[in-house]
């Protein structure tokens, strides 16, 4: 009786959780199209610049390519990581995010040890984070395989989480998990109930544009996320064909997900996740991402 009872008030919740959702998107009021609600701002990813340059080099050839920002790496030097922020800064392109990731060491796994050795990599990202002077930490909460069922994965990774969040509370870094091509958090209403069950103005979510194509559309998802998005991926993906392409050339309705970002008042970064190259490509890049603002 007591496991029914159990079963019955999760039901509950999920159904409030995504009847709250709903009613979110229903009552939107579109933005005009002259009206812009979302202030963006374009980032790419240090890694994306070339290798040959110096560090401050690299931070000056973003700006010159317009973009805003850079999201950067965990780095165990803290020092390291505070100088490289400053020269981040003193090129007019602060490094607003650091990927962690978490495919290594992932929250879902049964494994102590592992646990372990996740977490510690959490604590080292949050705080390069705050030496690097961003904001937003990235983190894959949970990779499901064939010995890692979905229930277990929701219920580990959220529980492991928690065990962040004064870390993250303390630092006033925001941890962000992002849906990617784990089998896991496949539709915006659970990837919205996911991040409300936290509870917590430290945990959101990191939509990726391009990863949603084959099974959903961006949209959609930004538009049922709403305010519990940190930041934002960009990529783009042709269904036919199964291939990832350069921005625009893909199967991404880029004039909805502008409008969806307007609709969602989103103010933050747009940071193609992307091949890097050299002056000619960034160029190009950010004259695609200029488009997409523009639309």
């Amino acid at each position: 009786m007591r496991d029914k009872m159990v079963e019955r008030r999760s039901f509950l919740k999920y159904a409030a959780s995504a009847a709250v959702t709903t009613a979110l998107f229903r009552n939107q009021v579109p933005v005009n199209a002259g009206q812009r609600g979302a202030k963006l701002h374009k980032a790419l990813q240090f890694g994306m610049l070339p290798k040959s340059l110096s560090d401050a080099d690299k931070f000056k050839l973003a700006k010159k390519c317009g973009f805003e920002g850079v999201e950067g790496s965990p780095m165990e030097d803290l020092a390291a990581a505070r100088e490289l922020g400053r020269l981040a800064r003193d090129a007019g392109t602060p490094i607003h995010s650091i990927v962690y990731g978490g495919w290594g060491a992932p929250f879902s796994d049964p494994r102590p040890e592992v646990i372990d050795k996740g977490l510690a990599g959490m604590e080292t990202a949050l705080r390069s984070a705050k030496a690097l002077g961003a904001d937003t930490v990235l983190l894959v909460p949970a990779v499901l395989n064939e010995d890692v069922g979905y229930g277990q994965a929701y219920e580990r990774s959220q529980k492991h989480i928690r065990k962040l969040l004064p870390l993250a509370e303390e630092l006033r870094i925001v941890i962000a998990v992002e849906n990617v091509w784990n089998k896991f958090l496949l539709s915006p209403l659970e990837f919205a109930r996911y991040v409300d069950e936290f509870n917590s103005p430290w945990l959101k979510a990191y939509f990726d544009v391009g990863n949603v194509i084959i099974y959903g559309y961006a949209q959609d998802w930004i538009r049922t996320l709403g305010k519990r998005i940190a930041k934002i991926h960009l990529k783009d993906f042709k269904r036919k064909g199964y291939e990832w392409t350069n921005l625009l050339e893909g199967d991404v309705n880029w004039k909805q997900v502008r409008l969806a970002l307007s609709e969602i008042g989103y103010d933050g970064f747009l940071t193609p996740e992307l091949r890097g190259g050299d002056e000619e490509y960034l160029m190009d890049l950010s004259e695609r991402i200029d488009k997409i603002i523009a639309m």
